[in-house]
């Protein structure tokens, strides 16, 4: 006898079972926790760019024409992506009820779907 031993087909069988169910029961919890962590990241990137616009009408008393405005005017360093997208320019703009303050009153994601608490994305 040569005195070398490997694992038996049974032994790896069982290991790979194993891996499997960790996997099972891994997986859709990291998936959940991705969708969870992109919905902050929506809500954050609009909150900095609604305090923006607001920012920019309390300087200037109109809102910019558009979104470029804010990163030319350097109220931000550049238009944050839509973390849904992953694009910037799927934004939705929201114009003010006078035409003659500007267009930009609101910012609204272009993303389909809902999020995790069953809204639509458009509607945050």
């Amino acid at each position: 006898m040569s005195g070398k031993r490997g694992f038996t087909l049974i032994e790896l069988l069982v290991v790979l079972a194993i891996i499997g169910v960790l996997l099972a029961i891994a997986a859709p919890r990291y998936f959940s926790s991705v969708d969870r962590s992109k919905d902050a990241v929506l809500r954050s990137n609009l909150h900095q760019m609604r305090e923006a616009i607001q920012q920019y009408y309390a300087d200037k008393g109109k809102y910019p024409e558009k979104l470029g405005s804010l990163v030319t005017e350097r109220y931000l360093r550049e238009v944050p992506l839509d973390p849904i997208t992953e694009r910037a320019d799927t934004w939705i703009v929201v114009p003010p009820p006078d035409p003659e303050q500007g267009g930009v009153f609101d910012v609204r994601s272009g993303a389909p779907g809902n999020g995790k608490d069953g809204t639509r994305y458009r509607d945050w």
